[in-house]
């Protein structure tokens, strides 16, 4: 019987020897392994996180004690400790289990998590409402080397230190983040992890000194001393400064030396404690630990390809070309480089691409610095990761009018990550912004077209365009400046108008297609922008047919629709149908699921026409011919 089968809940743990764990720990990478290559998920992280998290369940007592995961891409061995193995093999799927914390799944999933540098904050919330409340229970907060480098992190460690709340931070430095880790706090935990002088002196010195007479009295004066030793040798005062007590570095493989730490931590009663882990992304899967950027994500059959570029490829491609024609244009990614495709860009012109690391306010008014003087930066951030930094779009780009490009990755569905990554918002929370120009590509050249006209309008303008491959049509030799703020018609229809913008065109396109056959003609218009609109169309459109139509793969709260609704506010003989999110979160699953069940795939856009528009399905060849 594996071991891994006896675990039915944290407590379990506490009775197996330390042979058994060491068991558990290759089981458990043996059962991530075998589920994320087939349903997809991050690899790498959860692979590193396996001891660790074996140590914290045996250590604490969840879900008494509080355990929140920063990001949480590293908790599928959690998931698999705390009483959700016989679901694992739903990891991501439709209905099944979340790739990330989430308090509704468990309640050993103390906060839901999907972004980086939150853990800190949201640990210290826990345990001031402790103390405010009176309990009496741990606060754990499990942050990565690459989330630290945002600036949330310090913010909450700031607040942390400076109030002495007890509660424990666990640095899980594995020295990679999906970008390696950028920065001076980045370059200060490199000495510290490669330094092992100090802690290799210590246990000899400790080894020694107890073996003299009264080596115990010797031992405690002798660790007065080590204090300045430590300075001398380690930059750890930075931990001191901030008012953490620091415990590390600790192999983060060794569950003995883990367990260890953590009780040492547990123990402390008189402010928090920061433990510094060292782990291997990807441990235990050679593969992984090769190429843990490769192995950070994987999509169910690793090697699976569609055939066609993907949007973000189509970006990065563009991007090069534009780079070598204009020495004006700098790229800014906040530790997204490999996914946003901007290396090889980087490779290329090491001077004019910047990684911040995981600070998406300071990428955006980092990238307004650089407009001021004459530069045309192209900030290239997941939609859902642009979220984070909305007031400096607003006040530091867009009140200035600053020509700041925002090329966001993974608009729309995303599919498998789930809530926290669906890109479904940034056309409302962008829309209400003035000076800010919104466009969405249909096809991988418009993408390359509105890239070129973005950096030729001076004046901020965002491109969002969805995850996954573009349609595969042939990529045009030049570039075409587009008109801002004008649709292009590709159908024309008496019944129907549909209005579609970015990855809804091509299923709108379809949708026309199947309503032909029943007699019902739709004029199809690539909207292109959604702010600003193209009023003389839209206005034309509505005065011949008076029936719109708008698809978005965005929410219906103030999307492109209301745009739509509001420009048509005067108009009392339209009636417009709105097809796109409704007011709620989209949960995990795969994208075509999720379009479906939202009807704003092809035959769910035919389907939905034809039962708000009734009288269009009574049309026959004859009735048509009469009217």
């Amino acid at each position: 019987m594996k071991v891994l089968d006896k675990i039915k809940e944290p407590a379990d743990l506490k009775s197996l020897t330390l042979p058994e764990l060491d068991q558990l720990a290759a089981e458990i990478r043996a059962e991530v392994v075998n589920t994320v290559t087939k349903t997809g998920g991050h690899l790498a992280s959860s692979l590193g996180a396996v001891e660790l998290s074996i140590a914290l369940h045996r250590v604490f007592d969840s879900p008494r004690d509080k355990v929140i995961w920063d990001v949480g891409h590293q908790s599928y061995a959690h998931k698999l400790l705390t009483g959700r193995r016989e679901m694992f093999d739903t990891l991501r799927q439709y209905h099944g289990l979340s790739g990330f914390p989430d308090p509704a799944e468990s309640p050993h999933d103390a906060f839901g998590t999907g972004h980086a540098s939150t853990s800190v904050s949201a640990s210290l919330g826990i345990a001031i409402a402790r103390d405010m409340a009176g309990e009496d229970f741990h606060v754990i907060a499990i942050i990565g080397d690459g989330a630290m480098t945002g600036g949330m992190s310090l913010e909450g460690l700031n607040q942390t230190g400076h109030l002495g709340t007890r509660m424990i931070v666990v640095l899980n430095d594995n020295a990679m983040a999906i970008s390696p880790s950028v920065g001076a706090i980045s370059q200060l935990l490199n000495k510290i992890r490669l330094d092992p002088r100090y802690y290799r002196a210590k246990e000899e010195a400790k080894r020694l000194i107890h073996k003299m007479p009264r080596g115990a009295s010797a031992w405690k004066w002798a660790k007065r001393f080590k204090v300045g030793v430590k300075e001398m040798i380690l930059p750890t005062q930075i931990w001191d400064a901030l008012g953490f007590k620091y415990i590390g570095p600790v192999d983060g493989h060794n569950i003995a030396r883990l367990e260890e730490a953590l009780e040492k931590a547990r123990e402390y009663s008189n402010g928090p404690v920061l433990v510094h882990v060292i782990t291997t992304k990807g441990k235990g899967y050679e593969p992984a630990e090769g190429d843990s950027i490769k192995f950070h994500g994987v999509s169910g059959k690793i090697n699976a390809s569609s055939g066609f570029p993907s949007y973000s490829e189509v970006f990065g491609q563009t991007m090069l070309r534009l780079f070598r024609e204009d020495k004006k244009l700098v790229a800014i990614s906040a530790a997204m480089m490999d996914g946003t495709c901007l290396k090889s860009i980087a490779e290329e012109f090491p001077g004019r691409v910047f990684d911040v690391g995981i600070c998406e306010q300071h990428a955006v008014t980092f990238a307004a610095g650089l407009a001021t003087q004459g530069y045309i930066p192209i900030v290239a951030i997941y939609s859902t990761f642009l979220q984070r930094a909305f007031d400096q779009v607003l006040h530091d780009v867009c009140i200035q009018n600053l020509p700041v490009v925002f090329a966001l990755d993974r608009a729309g569905i995303v599919g498998e990550d789930g809530k926290t990554h669906q890109g479904n918002f940034d056309l409302s929370y962008l829309g209400c912004i003035p000076n800010l120009v919104i466009a969405a590509p249909s096809d991988e050249n418009e993408l390359r077209n509105l890239l070129y006209t973005a950096v030729k309008c001076g004046h901020p303008m965002a491109i969002r365009y969805p995850r996954g491959s573009a349609p595969g049509l042939p990529i045009d030799e030049n570039f075409r400046e587009l008109p801002i703020g004008k649709g292009e018609v590709i159908n024309e229809g008496d019944d129907v108008a549909i209005l579609a913008i970015g990855s809804a065109v091509n299923p709108s396109i379809e949708a026309a297609k199947i309503l032909s056959d029943k007699v019902i003609n739709c004029s199809v218009v690539n909207a292109r922008f959604a702010k600003p609109l193209d009023a003389e169309l839209i206005l034309k459109l509505a005065s011949k047919t008076k029936r719109l139509v708008t698809v978005e793969e965005n929410t219906l709260v103030g999307g492109f629709g209301s745009a739509v609704l509001s420009l048509l506010s005067d108009a009392t003989d339209i009636r417009v149908l709105r097809l796109g999110i409704p007011d709620e979160f989209v949960e995990h699953g795969p994208q075509d699921i999720l379009r479906a069940s939202y009807s704003i795939d092809a035959e769910g856009i035919a389907r939905s026409i034809i039962s708000f528009f009734p009288e269009l399905s009574h049309h026959t060849p004859q009735t048509k011919a009469k009217r």
